[in-house]
């Protein structure tokens, strides 16, 4: 059974950086991604971030690039999310994901965020609050 368990989040002020990280685990096939997703209060889900393990291919939403770096330490299985220059508009339960590596593209996760709801494995999330 694939888990997956995010840490890191907190309180920051505006201009800020946190690290996210989740550990994963039960994985019997490599070519998988890791996401990032975050919901804010009356908000729907969006992708943030993603790395595939197998060639460590990224993407960025366009709202955090520059700003977040993806990671993957596979020697420990863990995804880092570097967040620098935070926004108050950055404020979310950020959670972690695991999915075909296909679905992390250049797609973009807006077009293959059903698939990783659907179909992907979740962690609990942590909260990031970012004030201003």
């Amino acid at each position: 059974e694939v888990q997956l368990v995010e840490s890191g989040g907190g309180l920051v002020q505006a201009g800020g950086s946190l690290t996210l990280s989740c550990a994963a685990s039960g994985f019997t096939w490599d070519d998988y991604a890791i996401g990032w997703f975050r919901q804010a209060p009356g908000k729907e889900r969006e992708g943030v971030s993603c790395i595939r393990r197998y060639d460590y291919s990224t993407y960025y939403a366009d709202s955090v690039k520059g700003r977040f770096t993806i990671s993957s330490d596979n020697a420990n299985n863990t995804v880092y999310l570097q967040m620098n220059s935070l926004k108050p508009e950055d404020t979310a339960v950020y959670y972690c994901a695991a999915d075909k590596g296909y679905y992390c593209s250049g797609y973009g996760l807006a077009a293959t965020i059903s698939h990783w709801r659907d179909f992907g494995s979740w962690g609990q999330g942590t909260q990031v609050t970012v004030s201003s």
